[in-house]
């Protein structure tokens, strides 16, 4: 099928895919459900405040079409979410059941149809650019079937398959899934292919805990309540590097939560805002190291604060050139833009004499 979402992107913009679409907002109905329903919009806030980005420069999410979902969903599954108690189940707001489907559609339903698009244009732009940031998705509770833990569509499958189906020389991708759940979704989606290597590291006490799904991961790091940086840095960093010596993949698909945060009410880890930004900092120095592509979604984290934090994140990625916005072609007339490529060169220089 024809699809809008593998349009090019103006190489004007910077890899961060965005809608305003993406915040879910809706008679308070949001605050029934511990996500912050609106962090997709203050991550991109801070990031504009702090001059990263302006909103001509970020690549503007569309929504995926059915036609889209249909690559990885089943027409019965889309079918089932035309019932809105089915709905209020998988994004556990249960009020969600009495309300007329057609008002579910558009004020949960879309936002979480404009994130997946994101996702899937975010592969591509990963392809292209070298990386990509997706400031939505990670809905890794969802397979082609069955959707569960606020995920009603299976973005990382969808991203991967049509990368797989529409782009040439990709034919092996890698998920790093560092949310606090297990990512059982895309496990049951790629249960039998061998292209897809699932590295998972999770609190293993918690939801989903989905033994059928967990066959599917080839490298599992369960672990304990209260889990810290130290230990948990160093886990990571083991597997990050042991997974990626294992296969170098065409892809990296990265599901960054941030319900690994200390406090979070559903991750039961006690992961501090500077381990968070360090982990995501280990994950793309070993990507860009290796020249993998890679495409990161935000995924889980359910407290005010994880909005801030991933903005720091991306900022921190950002001062330590891993990454820039390769401009050298286009734009140049733009005086902000001449600044960026000046400063991302400035960047790659200190690094260089680090």
């Amino acid at each position: 099928h024809r699809t809008e979402l593998y349009e090019d992107a103006p190489s004007a913009c910077w890899p961060i895919v965005y809608s305003p679409d993406y915040n879910i907002t809706f008679m308070g109905l949001e605050k029934l459900h511990p996500f912050d329903a609106g962090k997709w919009g203050k991550v991109i806030n801070f990031l504009k405040e702090e001059k990263l980005i302006a909103d001509d420069l970020i690549v503007q999410a569309r929504e995926a079409t059915d036609e889209d979902l249909l690559v990885v969903h089943t027409r019965r599954y889309l079918n089932k979410l035309k019932w809105s108690f089915v709905v209020a189940t998988i994004t556990e707001i249960p009020p969600v059941a009495f309300l007329p489907n057609f008002v579910v559609q558009r004020k949960v339903l879309k936002p979480l149809r404009t994130q997946t698009g994101g996702t899937i244009m975010a592969g591509k732009l990963a392809v292209d650019r070298g990386w990509a940031i997706n400031v939505g998705g990670g809905f890794h509770h969802c397979s082609s079937d069955k959707g569960g833990g606020f995920c009603a569509y299976a973005d990382i499958t969808l991203a991967i398959k049509f990368l797989f189906e529409r782009v040439q020389g990709v034919s092996k991708a890698t998920i790093i899934d560092l949310d606090a759940h297990q990512g059982n979704g895309h496990e049951r989606d790629f249960m039998d292919d061998h292209r897809v290597y699932i590295m998972d590291v999770y609190n293993r006490y918690i939801y989903p805990g989905d033994g059928f799904a967990k066959r599917a991961i080839k490298r599992r790091v369960e672990l304990e309540w209260g889990t810290e940086d130290t230990e948990y840095l160093q886990k990571v960093h083991t597997h990050v590097e042991g997974a990626l010596n294992e296969l170098k993949p065409d892809i990296i698909v990265y599901n960054a939560g941030t319900d690994i945060l200390d406090g979070d009410p559903l991750g039961g880890l006690a992961i501090s805002p500077q381990g968070i930004v360090k982990r995501d900092e280990v994950v793309f120095k070993a990507a860009r190291r290796r020249r993998i592509p890679i495409l990161m979604v935000t995924s889980g984290g359910y407290q005010k604060r994880t909005a801030r934090i991933i903005a720091d994140s991306i900022l921190n990625l950002h001062n330590l050139g891993l990454i820039d916005k390769e401009l050298a072609t286009c734009g140049a007339e733009n005086p902000k833009v001449e600044q960026m490529i000046r400063d991302s060169a400035k960047d790659l220089t200190n690094l260089s004499l680090k």
